[in-house]
């Protein structure tokens, strides 16, 4: 997957320079990162609505598309898909793979750490309920 991710970005990155009249990744640049943001955003409310209402296939289309529009926001921003790869690396670390770090851990500096040996197991999802936040 990451090899797709990869790249991905770099064919944003070569088409960012493109006619905005004919590249849709050249009129994002143009636009801003506003416009960007705003289509991701649109993307993944897609893709909730599709997994709410059970539709597989729309949530698989509906996910490349919001894969599209975050890489074009990464490259916007200057964020390389490397640079997130190393920081879920570093959480996979710390907390396991299925896991997000929580509020008060995303304070905690930067450690360039060796993968460690004993880490939390991958744990299911199905079987866990869902919580309302306050």
């Amino acid at each position: 997957m990451s090899d797709s991710l990869e790249r991905l970005y770099l064919a944003v990155l070569a088409a960012r320079d493109l006619d905005p009249a004919t590249s849709r990744t050249a009129r994002l640049f143009q636009r801003g990162p506003s416009k960007m943001a705003k289509k991701l955003a649109e993307e993944a409310i897609e893709v909730v609505i599709d997994a709410v209402n059970g539709d597989t296939d729309a949530v698989v289309r509906e996910s490349a598309d919001l894969l599209y529009n975050l890489t074009v926001l990464w490259a916007s921003a200057g964020v390389r898909p490397e640079d997130v790869w190393r920081e879920m690396t570093r959480r996979e670390d710390m907390l396991g793979i299925a896991e997000k770090l929580p509020k008060s851990a995303m304070k905690l500096p930067k450690v360039a750490s060796p993968r460690v040996a004993a880490r939390r197991p991958i744990v299911a999802l199905e079987g866990r309920t869902a919580r309302k936040r306050h």
